[in-house]
């Protein structure tokens, strides 16, 4: 009796734990006006940090979920004895060692928990103490729950496995285990195609076809992108060393292929103190000379290649630039001329201005009609946003 009442109590604040969890997961993936968790007190102890990342669930359910069917599960061994006597319980005579399996339970999630550790410190590098607590949890519901006069833990997983080869025996309960196995299995299927709990897999994914793109095959020439006449105007401010501003780039530019109604028009925004006067340390070196070279290329109307190369190679010198656009076409010796004229600083410095004047001090940012969001959406957000102003699929 003192094994079961001290399993239960640990269960029970484990089930209250995982709900904390899960109410933590919300708040952090659906919740955009949610508080900060007590749980999260800086960089690295950060329970919402990690409830935000691919990590926090698995077959696109999230681990507090998870958590919650252990605890539940145990305390529905502790009392199995009783239950199987109810009609519609009666199935669970099957479970003829309980504490074996529970002891099975804590052992196996202790050992999954450790794997979440270890993937939380090396990987996230954060760590969410709840998680942590839980893990303690499951060791301690193992070590009471096994019988160390025997064999322990061997003995107990043994025991579960015996119990499980016996009952799918009976005919009844192997049809209704592959019945039970099926539903879990679609259900599971489900989640992890649609991730309805897990967007944080699903913002992933959506990025995946942006990033480390060997060639952008949305890329556009001139220095038009989309519809010349287009009522709406996305303004984009990026700095051409900016790790993530390549990604957003090729969004953009599949925006406007796919999309009629729309113009994107590039601004400058280099991080870079060579040029911008409102930074206060060094950031990103080279993206004013850049900035300078986009600018020096639209005047020849090769504005998109330019941006598209200095996005693709991120050259730090006019070097580098020049060897990199020697055989595109252009007159060399006016592009240099360009992009080191003060006409050109000054365009960069107005885009500059102007873009803190707009409360902008970060890339990429993207504007429309003065609503501006610093940092990155997934692409159909963009194009959600476009629609609603009333651009069309082509």
């Amino acid at each position: 009796m003192k094994k079961k009442v001290l399993i239960a109590s640990l269960a029970f604040i484990g089930i209250i734990t995982t709900i904390k969890l899960a109410i933590i997961y919300y708040n952090a993936n659906f919740n955009a006006y949610a508080l900060p968790s007590f749980c999260s007190v800086s960089d690295f102890i950060d329970c919402d940090g990690i409830a935000k990342t691919s990590e926090s669930q698995f077959f696109g359910i999230p681990l507090a979920y998870w958590g919650m069917f252990l605890y539940a599960f145990i305390l529905l061994m502790l009392f199995v004895d009783k239950l199987k006597n109810l009609k519609l319980l009666k199935f669970l005579e099957v479970f003829k060692n309980p504490f074996a399996y529970i002891a099975s339970l804590g052992l196996i999630s202790f050992a999954i928990s450790m794997l979440l550790l270890c993937l939380s410190l090396f990987e996230i590098k954060k760590l969410c103490i709840l998680c942590a607590f839980t893990y303690v949890l499951n060791l301690l519901i193992g070590f009471v729950a096994v019988d160390f006069k025997v064999k322990g833990f061997v003995d107990a997983i043994k025991q579960s496995f015996s119990d499980f080869l016996e009952a799918i025996k009976i005919k009844k309960y192997l049809i209704a285990f592959i019945a039970v196995m099926l539903a879990a299995a679609g259900f599971l299927t489900y989640t992890t195609v649609s991730l309805k709990f897990a967007p944080q897999l699903k913002r992933q994914r959506e990025f995946k076809e942006f990033m480390n793109v060997k060639h952008n095959k949305y890329a556009v020439k001139g220095n038009v992108l989309g519809d010349k006449d287009a009522k709406i105007i996305i303004y984009t401010f990026s700095d051409y060393q900016c790790p993530i501003c390549p990604t957003h780039n090729i969004m953009m530019q599949k925006l406007a292929k796919e999309m009629k109604g729309i113009k994107v028009i590039h601004r400058n925004l280099p991080l870079d103190t060579d040029c911008n006067k409102y930074l206060r340390s060094f950031f990103h070196e080279g993206s004013c000379i850049d900035a300078r070279y986009a600018v020096a290329a639209e005047k020849q109307g090769k504005f998109w290649e330019m941006n598209n190369l200095l996005f693709e190679k991120k050259p730090k010198t006019e070097e580098e630039i020049l060897k990199l656009v020697e055989n595109m076409g252009f007159d060399m010796k006016k592009l240099e001329e360009d992009a080191n004229s003060p006409q050109t600083r000054n365009e960069i410095k107005e885009d500059i201005d102007f873009a803190y004047s707009k409360g902008i001090n970060g890339t990429p940012t993207t504007m429309i009609n003065n609503d501006a969001h610093v940092g990155i959406k997934t692409y159909s957000e963009y194009k959600n946003w476009v629609k609603e102003l009333g651009a069309e699929e082509r």
